[in-house]
């Protein structure tokens, strides 16, 4: 079986290796290199953000929570096991996503995990070399409709881009603005999203710390703001001081491809695998397994959730 994976994010690129990887032949095609994708600018921490639904998305989560844990120890891979904390209100219950990881605990601020967080600056060029000694292509071209794609299947992983691919209203963009600084002091991650409209989140890589971030729906202007910019590190700053005059490297803008659940789901020859919001690391390898599995593909069997 010949497999075309439309988009070179984290979820596009993670399905072709997997699928190599357990004897499918599949490659690439996508518009956008993967430096240039929404996924290069995430700050990738494991967290299931805006995606549903719940039952499925734990599933998803958990196994890719033990696949990043796995790669945590493979040199070259850009991911790490780093400790951290969820900020949560006192009287807030625990997560629903909770069962994917095996050592949450309560603290008095909110939550402490360690969480697999992945440096796409690293991660997506190591993804790229993985596919490509498994024999895997990737080619650059914008693909306007499935019928021009000649292989035996075709994954559609096009992010925001099945938004006009697959003809669905229902994908929507949430943009999001990350400041990159230096700030090699600052060694775990931190989230507090206690207010859903602005997430605040800081994520050591292994050259800088990325900050963040914003969620505004419906957004799509790429041109980060200055005011933004000087709000997310004020913000940050308040949970961790060192990053509020720490140097800054970059700001970034990324567009999330929300939708009010993941699609994965197969059409005629087409397996839809898009709307993963802003959990596309957390997702990727638990959805490339049932990708796998809707292909008749071996090695496509979704773990349980559960990891305790």
């Amino acid at each position: 079986m010949r497999v075309t994976v439309v988009g070179a994010g984290v979820v596009g690129l993670t399905t072709a290796v997997y699928l190599r990887e357990n004897g499918v032949a599949a490659d690439v095609v996508a518009r956008e290199a993967p430096e240039d994708t929404t996924s290069a600018v995430a700050a990738a921490i494991w967290y299931p953000y805006r995606a549903l639904p719940v039952d499925r998305v734990t599933a998803w989560s958990a196994a890719t929570y033990r696949e990043l844990r796995r790669l945590a120890g493979v040199g070259g891979s850009g991911v790490r096991m780093l400790e951290g904390t969820e900020v949560l209100a006192p009287d807030a219950p625990d997560p629903w996503w909770g069962d994917a990881v095996p050592d949450l605990r309560r603290t008095s601020v909110g939550l402490r995990f360690a969480a697999p967080a992945v440096d796409m600056s690293v991660h997506l060029p190591w993804l790229v070399a993985r596919l490509g000694a498994l024999g895997g292509a990737i080619e650059r071209r914008a693909v306007r409709g499935f019928d021009e794609l000649h292989a035996d299947a075709v994954v559609n992983c096009a992010g925001l881009g099945a938004r006009e691919l697959a003809g669905d209203p229902t994908l929507t963009a949430v943009r999001g603005q990350v400041v990159r600084v230096a700030a090699p002091t600052v060694t775990e991650w931190l989230i507090d999203d206690t207010h859903d409209d602005l997430p605040t989140y800081l994520v050591p890589r292994e050259r800088d710390v990325v900050l963040g971030g914003t969620a505004e729906e419906g957004a799509e202007d790429l041109t980060p703001d200055p005011a933004t910019t000087e709000a997310i590190v004020a913000r940050c700053a308040e949970h961790v001081p060192a990053v509020g005059d720490a140097p800054i490297l970059a700001v970034a803008v990324g567009l999330r491809p929300a939708r009010p659940s993941v699609r994965l789901e197969v059409e005629g020859r087409v397996v839809h695998c898009y709307g993963h919001g802003g959990a596309g690391v957390t997702l990727a390898w638990g959805c490339a397994v049932e990708v796998a599995a809707l292909l008749g593909a071996p090695g496509g069997a979704l773990p349980s959730p559960a990891v305790k």
